[in-house]
C-alpha cells in the first residue's frame, strides 16, 4: 500500500469530473485505477436521458484498462465533483471484485479498504468455475 500513489490518483480522478456528462443530476464522479503493471486507467459518469442506460465512472475505467491491454486493478479512487472520496454504488464494486479481485484497495470516505471489505462474500469468476 505504501507504493501507491494515492494523491497522484485522486488527482486523476478529479481531473475524469471535469470529462463528465452529468447534464440531469449535475453529480459529477471521477475515478482513477492503478493497474498491476504500472498503467493508470480513469473514466466518468456519462447519464443518459433513459437513466437505466446511465455509465458509472467506474464503467468507463474498465472499458479502458481492457481496452488498453488489460491487467488487473491494484487501487481505485473515486471522487464526486468536489473531490471527495465517494463509495462506488453496488453494480460498481461487481465491477472492481471481477477486475480488480478481493485484495483490490479503494479509497473510501472511511479510508483505504480491500474489496473483500466492502464486498464480502462476492461473487466472482471462481464461482463460475465450480459449474
Amino acid at each position: 500500500m505504501s507504493d501507491i500513489d494515492w494523491d497522484a490518483l485522486r488527482e486523476k480522478a478529479v481531473e475524469m469530473t471535469t470529462l463528465a456528462y452529468a447534464p440531469y443530476s449535475n453529480y459529477r464522479v471521477g475515478v482513477a485505477g492503478l493497474t498491476d503493471d504500472g498503467r493508470v486507467v480513469a473514466g466518468c459518469n456519462v447519464e443518459n436521458a433513459g437513466y437505466g442506460v446511465t455509465l458509472c465512472a467506474e464503467c468507463g475505467m474498465v472499458s479502458e484498462l481492457h481496452a488498453t491491454g488489460g491487467g488487473r486493478l491494484v487501487a481505485v479512487s473515486c471522487v464526486d465533483g468536489r473531490g471527495e472520496a465517494l463509495m462506488p454504488c453496488g453494480r460498481c464494486r461487481q465491477l472492481l471484485w471481477e477486475n480488480g479481485g478481493a485484495t483490490c484497495l479503494v479509497m473510501t470516505p472511511e479510508g483505504i479498504q480491500t474489496m473483500e471489505q466492502i464486498l464480502p462474500q462476492a461473487f466472482g469468476p471462481e464461482n463460475l468455475r465450480q459449474i
